[in-house]
């Protein structure tokens, strides 16, 4: 999908798309941002690692793009990753850029840094979280494009290692609080799960669906691989066959960059539990919980306003190998064409 695109569509409509089902804040009478330094941004993208930001980078200055290059208006903010210390946005501030950082960490971090900069006001603009993803095989497939809902940090669990494991637990991942794999968490830290504005996914969707998607021909040769001996009828993987689309489903957030049928399918199951059986794992990322996390923050201090957040994740690799394939070859060996 042109990433771009999508963006000027959204600024084409003027940023304010959703602002019926976005409840206002009122001023509390203190002046934060009135130096006439300060930028406001429509637009905050947030990427987290150098080849998410360069394909904003790239692409912000042609026809699909801006119109302004997000390179004209460069800023450094005090806190921000050292490997990464500016924001950039377009000439008139409308659009910015930063990138964090990967990791839960380094996402936190970035972000906290950005809400208490006085260098931007934030109260009214919209961030979109656009990173990669891995992808689980059961609900998409390579270079689809993932609107979530839930962010769901499935790794903040109690862990004992597979080969000590009891035979009848099925994972080493158990809930905090509990004794069991499949027990609701009694011990809540408060960034297991965060939900985002539904309407405004929904209408982000709607959207980027009028984008054209990008494929190549080694991600539609690597998808075949997930029929195993089955017809596409009764494959388990049945939508790691189809080509890439714009989709509703949820991400999970892990500092593990894991690989294989056993976590993978564990954290589907992680992500059910958390969210009552209302979340769907589709999309793996190391940053999006901590992301949120901190924006909560930021908007209980009302420095932003968390309704007009936007989680999109675009599906790099399969979380999990094909059938009669190893794991360890699907996370070093293999390409699949959708980096």
């Amino acid at each position: 999908m042109k990433l771009t695109g999508f963006m000027a569509i959204l600024l084409a409509a003027g940023v304010c798309m959703a602002s019926s089902l976005i409840p206002t804040r009122e001023k509390n009478g203190s002046l934060v941002h009135s130096d006439k330094n300060t930028t406001t941004p429509k637009v905050f993208i947030i990427s987290l690692f150098p080849p998410e930001r360069d394909t904003w980078l790239n692409r912000s200055n042609t026809a699909s793009g801006f119109g302004s290059h997000l390179l004209e208006k460069n800023i450094t903010v005090p806190g921000f990753s050292p490997l990464f210390p500016d924001a950039h946005c377009t000439h008139n501030g409308s659009v910015c850029l930063l990138t964090t950082g990967e990791s839960e960490i380094n996402a936190a971090a970035t972000i906290t840094a950005l809400m208490l900069s006085p260098l931007f006001d934030l109260r009214k603009t919209y961030f979109l979280i656009s990173g990669i993803a891995g992808v689980n095989p059961k609900q998409a497939t390579l270079n689809d494009v993932a609107f979530a809902k839930y962010a769901v940090q499935v790794a903040l669990q109690y862990e004992i290692d597979a080969r000590e494991l009891p035979s009848d637990y099925g994972t080493g991942y158990i809930p905090q609080g509990s004794r069991f794999p499949d027990d609701y968490p009694s011990s809540i830290y408060g960034t297991e799960v965060f939900e985002v504005n539904e309407a405004l996914r929904d209408m982000a969707v709607q959207l980027a669906s009028k984008a054209k998607m990008s494929d190549t021909n080694v991600s539609a040769a690597y998808r075949k691989l997930y029929a195993g001996d089955q017809t596409a009828a009764d494959c388990l993987y049945t939508k790691a066959l189809q080509s890439p689309s714009v989709i509703k489903c949820d991400v999970v957030t892990s500092d593990v960059y894991f690989s294989g049928d056993l976590l993978a399918e564990s954290f589907e199951n992680t992500t059910r539990l958390f969210t009552n059986g209302s979340g769907t794992y589709c999309m793996t990322a190391q940053e999006d919980n901590a992301i949120l996390g901190a924006m909560v923050r930021g908007a209980q201090a009302k420095l932003l306003d968390f309704a007009r957040v936007i989680v999109m994740r675009a599906g790099t690799n399969f979380d999990r190998p094909p059938p009669g394939n190893g794991c360890l070859d699907n996370l070093f060996s293999v390409s699949q064409g959708a980096f």
